[in-house]
């Protein structure tokens, strides 16, 4: 299949092989004493055979100048940690990503997505998100939960979107682990409390080694948190506790603390001008190759489909599925393996939902939807959560694909996912050339600009000038100096 939107790649093995036989901890990168160990030949294989998987998950590695750059200033933080004896020890990539994620693995690999470089406002605070992700295998955080450690959790994956807030813990909490969370948190791997504030001291450790200005590891914190503020905003979930909080530090004491950390006279190059010549032009949001999230609307001009999302719900585009989440149920677009026969796939899905309960619809009927060929089949399920309604819709989209959506709501509440269903549709080829991919631009501030000007060339309609604050680091009663240099999302 080409221009797959939903990159389904199976780590079972490369997952259970991540949380086994981590590096020896160089008790110096700890902060305690000790000599440094190297990372050892079972860490470099095990590294090594996830790489690929891991690209793959992640929409594959960014190529060009911005990636080169991106390596160079990952190495020279990385080898401040003692795990290896060169720079050459480590491989980092820049991940061809639309969300806001870093992670590293044993082995010396280290990721960042360009969403999360876009975030960033100088070379130091990228060096300091590189630092924790690393910090966090030199502590060996991996191997102390290794217990606890799901698929998922190794991907850097902050949580599933349906499983346990809605299915509670039920067998049917397969179906949310399907589904990610693409939320606006550097706090990979849910780890612990104590491992994050231990995570966040060691990239401060490595930002001074390196001779950076420690400082940026707090304020690369504080544009974390205003961006997952905003994205909150936008989703109309803002007052909702995500499921994170409950077990990291809030933003505002991981701020707080790691600017502590770096201390009142903390001194060191930020390479803010060199950081953002270099990351100049690189794409932000969705790739149009993977499938584009335009508020309601999902449109994908590889496979020329689109569907728009119910009033009330929003969508994010995951690494395996468009997940679509709202007040009144959750669901996600995927797809699987079909043979030509529709009721088979539907029946097939439904099977796949769980694997400790037989789980079927009660039929399955056929009918078109914009001339599409389709099929659907509900049942409702008892969680511990109480009854829920359960639906999956699929559509023939060729000989040899199909998508479908599976959907959970209240009992009694299916028919929200109504307008969804009857919303896909085969685009034009017109409609599909027409899709861009915005990018970051950066611009020199002219006299008489101000932030509202500033913000009026950005390419959205929606809160304009609070996504110019958050990409830019900016208060809203900051004034543009000209001569400055500021960060714009354009088409």
């Amino acid at each position: 299949m080409t221009n797959r939107p939903f990159r389904a790649v199976l780590l079972a093995a490369g997952a259970g092989a991540l949380v086994l036989a981590g590096p020896t901890v160089p008790q110096s990168a700890a902060g305690a004493q000790g000599t440094v160990s190297t990372i050892s030949a079972a860490d470099k294989a095990q590294g090594a055979k996830a790489h690929p998987q891991l690209l793959a998950e992640f929409g594959g590695g960014v190529t060009g100048p911005q990636a080169t750059y991106v390596e160079g200033v990952g190495k020279t933080i990385a080898f401040q940690s003692g795990l290896g004896n060169a720079r050459s020890d480590f491989t980092v990539t820049l991940l061809n990503s639309p969300v806001n994620n870093a992670f590293a693995i044993p082995g010396g690999y280290v990721y960042v997505t360009r969403q999360l470089v876009a975030l960033m406002n100088n070379e130091a605070e990228l060096a300091g998100v590189l630092g924790h992700e690393v910090g966090h295998v030199a502590a060996r955080h991996s191997q102390k939960r290794e217990s606890a450690a799901t698929r998922n959790s190794i991907l850097g994956v902050l949580g599933s979107v349906l499983a346990g807030a809605v299915l509670g813990n039920s067998a049917l909490g397969q179906l949310g682990q399907k589904i990610f969370s693409t939320g606006s948190q550097l706090l990979t791997l849910r780890y612990s409390r104590g491992q994050e504030t231990e995570a966040d001291s060691l990239g401060v450790t490595y930002l001074k080694r390196a001779g950076y200005d420690p400082r940026a590891m707090g304020t690369v914190l504080r544009s974390l948190a205003a961006q997952t503020a905003l994205d909150a905003q936008l989703t109309g979930t803002a007052d909702k506790v995500p499921e994170w909080a409950s077990t990291h530090p809030d933003p505002a004491s991981r701020v707080s603390n790691a600017l502590a950390l770096a201390g009142a006279n903390a001194r060191g190059m930020t390479n803010r001008d060199t950081f953002l010549t270099r990351v100049d032009g690189i794409t932000y949001g969705d790739d149009p190759k993977q499938g584009v999230v335009d508020g309601r609307k999902f449109i994908h001009p590889g496979f020329r489909m689109s569907f728009q999302a119910p009033q009330g719900f929003y969508l994010v585009n995951g690494t395996r599925s468009v997940s679509i989440s709202g007040q009144s149920g959750k669901g996600e677009l995927a797809t699987a393996p079909y043979s030509g026969n529709l009721d088979a796939y539907v029946r097939a899905v439904f099977a796949g939902l769980s694997d400790q309960q037989r789980i079927a619809p009660d039929e399955v009927r056929t009918t078109t939807v914009n001339g599409i060929p389709a099929a659907y089949g509900m049942t409702r399920a008892n969680t511990s959560e109480g009854a829920r309604d359960i639906i999956v819709f699929a559509y023939a989209w060729g000989p040899n694909q199909a998508f479908h959506f599976t959907t959970i709501s209240s009992a009694g509440q299916a028919n929200a996912f109504d307008p969804m269903f009857s919303s896909m549709r085969r685009i034009t080829i017109g409609e599909a050339g027409a899709v861009r991919a915005r990018r970051l631009m950066v611009v020199t501030v002219k006299k008489g600009d101000t932030l509202q000007s500033l913000a009026r060339r950005m390419a959205y309609d929606d809160r304009p000038l609070d996504r110019f604050l958050v990409l830019n680091g900016l208060a809203s009663t900051s004034q543009p100096v000209p001569g400055s240099r500021v960060k714009l999302i354009v088409y």
